[in-house]
């Protein structure tokens, strides 16, 4: 098992960002979530997955668009969405979830 696969089969919350390096809506997600890293603290964990640099990942959870956020715990998909999600709505889920 990869340490991948570890950390989503654990029991903490991941937030799993999938984008590309060339998406400007992907651009705009990466301050809003480090703002909600620094917001909730150890709530959740946030990994980003290029799909260019990894395509297998990306077609493994059926990545049709990026950004695409997926929220897991212990192996399970709590939550999904495609798009820039605001900061207050990614607050939500995660107490939602947590």
């Amino acid at each position: 098992m990869s340490a991948f696969e570890t950390i989503l089969k654990g029991d903490e919350l991941v937030l799993i960002d999938f984008f590309a390096t060339w998406c400007g809506p992907c651009k705009m997600m990466s301050p809003i979530l480090d703002q909600l890293k620094k917001k909730s603290g150890n709530i959740v964990r946030i990994l980003k997955v290029d799909v260019d640099k990894n395509p297998k990942i990306a077609a493994s959870y059926q990545v049709r668009g990026v950004p695409t956020l997926v929220l897991m715990k212990s192996g399970t998909i709590l939550w999904r969405q495609s798009g820039v999600v605001e900061l207050h709505a990614l607050e939500q889920v995660l107490q939602q979830h947590q």
